[in-house]
C-alpha cells in the first residue's frame, strides 16, 4: 500500500501463537493434562468437539514453523510454554524431555536470527491444580512463581523477553465466572479471587525471573477502548463498570499500586467479601514492569442494563449491569468483530493520559483477524480482509507512536491457523 507509515529505529515486529493452541502432542514425552484437554471433552463446550490434542502438530514440526517465521522475515517470535509439559501436575520437579523441547525450539529460533520471546501462561493450567482449586487458592500462584522459576533457570541465558500471564482477564472471567473458556465455572466471588491470585501469581513469577537474570521481563493484558452507547449519566457508568472490568481492575493494581476506585460500583456485594486480599498483595503485584504486552482486536461500545441476576449469592463476577451494543457501520471480522483501527489508537493514547509516566514501554504483544479464508486453486488465500485490517491497526500505532506514546514492537496474531 502507499504512505507506508514509519516506526523508529529498533522497532520489532513479530508473530504469535499459543502452547495449546498449535502444539498438540498433549500425551508426549509426559506432558500431564491440563484444563483445555478436560474443558474440550466436555459435551457441548467447543464447537464440533474439537481440541487441541493434534493441533498444528508444532510439537513434532517446529522447524518447519521455524523456517515459515524466517521466510516471512520476523524479528521475534512470541510463544508459550505449556506448564503442564514442565510439571505434568504443576509442581514436583521438571519433566526433563518437555522442557527439552523449548530449549531447541529457542536454539533453532537464535540460528534463524529470530528473538525468543516466552510466555510462561496462555491459559493452561495444569488440571491438579485446578482439582486443588486453580486460581480461585492462592496456591496456584505460589506454584506458579515455582514454575517459573525452573523454566527461568534453563532459559533466561537464551530469552530476553518474558511474559507472567497472557490475558488474565480471559483466564478469570470467561474461565471462572462466564463459562465460556476453560475451566468452564460460573462463579462470583470465586472468580474475582481468581483473577486477584493471577495478578499475586503475576508478582511472584516477577521476583523469581528477576532472581534468575531475565533481562526483560512483563505481563500481556487484552485491554478494551469503551465508549458510553448514550450521552447520559447511565450508559456513562456502565462503560466505567465495563472498563472496571475489563482494563483499571488489571492496570490499576499493576501500575498504581491500588485497586480500582469503581470497583464496588461493578461488582457491588461480590467485591465485599475480599478473604483473598492481604496485606503486601499490592506492593507484590506493582512491582515494576519493564514492558507492557496489549493485546488488542476491537473496540466495545455498551450500555446500562439491569442486573442478570438480582439474587447476589447467585450472580457471577460477569455480572456488572452493562451490556454490549452492536457496531452496525463497519466491517466485521469472521468473529463478529468490529474492525475500528482508530480504537486502537485511542486506547493508547489514553493510558498514556491517565498513566502518565508509570506507564512502561508498550508492546502491542497480539493484534490481528479471524477471516473466511478460502483457498483458490493452487492453495493461495487472497487475504485482503485481513492485510486491510493489519494495514489498519500498524498505521493507528505509528499514529500513537508520532503522538508521544512509548511502543516498542508489535506482533501479529496468529503465525498458524490454530485451535480458536
Amino acid at each position: 500500500m502507499s504512505d507506508v507509515p514509519a516506526f523508529p529505529p529498533g522497532f520489532e515486529f513479530g508473530a504469535a501463537t499459543s502452547a495449546y493452541q498449535i502444539e498438540g502432542g498433549t500425551r508426549a514425552d509426559g506432558r500431564g493434562p491440563s484444563i483445555w484437554d478436560t474443558f474440550a471433552r466436555r459435551d457441548g463446550a467447543v464447537l464440533d468437539g474439537a481440541s487441541g490434542e493434534t493441533a498444528c502438530d508444532h510439537y513434532h514440526r517446529h522447524r518447519e514453523d521455524v523456517a515459515l517465521l524466517a521466510g516471512l522475515g520476523v524479528d521475534a517470535y512470541r510463544f508459550s510454554i505449556a506448564w503442564p509439559r514442565i510439571q505434568p501436575t504443576g509442581k514436583g520437579p521438571v519433566n526433563t524431555p518437555g522442557l527439552a523441547f523449548y530449549e531447541r525450539l529457542v536454539d533453532d529460533l537464535l540460528e534463524a536470527g529470530i528473538t525468543p520471546v516466552v510466555t510462561l501462561y496462555h491459559w493452561d493450567l495444569p488440571q491438579a491444580l485446578e482439582d486443588g482449586g486453580g486460581w480461585r487458592v492462592r496456591d496456584t500462584a505460589e506454584r506458579f512463581a515455582e514454575y517459573a522459576e525452573r523454566v527461568a533457570g534453563r532459559l533466561a541465558d537464551r530469552v530476553p523477553r518474558w511474559i507472567t500471564l497472557n490475558e488474565p482477564w480471559c483466564s478469570a472471567f470467561l474461565g471462572y465466572a462466564s463459562g465460556e473458556h476453560a475451566p468452564g465455572a460460573a462463579e462470583g466471588t470465586p472468580a474475582l479471587a481468581a483473577a486477584h491470585h493471577l495478578l499475586v501469581g503475576h508478582g511472584l513469577a516477577l521476583g523469581a525471573l528477576r532472581a534468575a537474570g531475565v533481562r526483560e521481563a512483563g505481563i500481556a493484558l487484552n485491554l478494551d477502548h469503551v465508549t458510553p452507547a448514550g450521552p447520559g449519566p447511565a450508559d456513562a457508568a456502565a462503560a466505567l463498570r465495563a472498563e472496571t472490568q475489563r482494563n483499571l481492575m488489571w492496570t490499576e493494581p499493576l501500575l498504581l499500586g491500588r485497586y480500582a476506585a469503581s470497583e464496588a460500583d461493578t461488582w457491588g456485594e461480590l467485591i465485599a467479601r475480599q478473604e483473598f486480599r492481604r496485606d503486601g498483595d499490592l506492593a507484590l503485584v506493582s512491582a515494576p514492569l519493564d514492558f507492557l504486552g496489549i493485546n488488542y482486536y476491537t473496540p466495545s461500545t455498551v450500555r446500562a442494563a439491569p442486573w442478570r441476576e438480582p439474587d447476589p449469592s447467585r450472580r457471577t463476577a460477569a455480572d456488572n449491569r452493562f451490556e454490549a451494543v452492536p457496531a452496525t457501520d463497519v466491517r466485521h471480522t469472521a468473529m463478529g468483530w468490529p474492525v475500528v483501527p482508530g480504537s486502537l489508537y485511542a486506547l493508547l493514547t489514553s493510558l498514556r493520559d491517565r498513566y502518565g509516566a508509570a506507564l512502561p514501554p508498550v508492546h502491542i504483544t497480539e493484534n490481528g483477524s479471524a477471516e473466511q479464508d478460502v483457498p483458490e486453486p493452487g492453495g493461495v488465500v487472497d487475504d485482503a480482509d485481513r492485510v486491510a485490517y493489519l494495514d489498519g491497526h500498524l498505521r493507528a500505532v505509528a499514529e500513537a507512536v508520532a503522538d508521544g506514546v512509548d511502543v516498542r514492537g508489535y506482533t501479529a496474531w496468529s503465525l498458524l491457523d490454530n485451535f480458536e
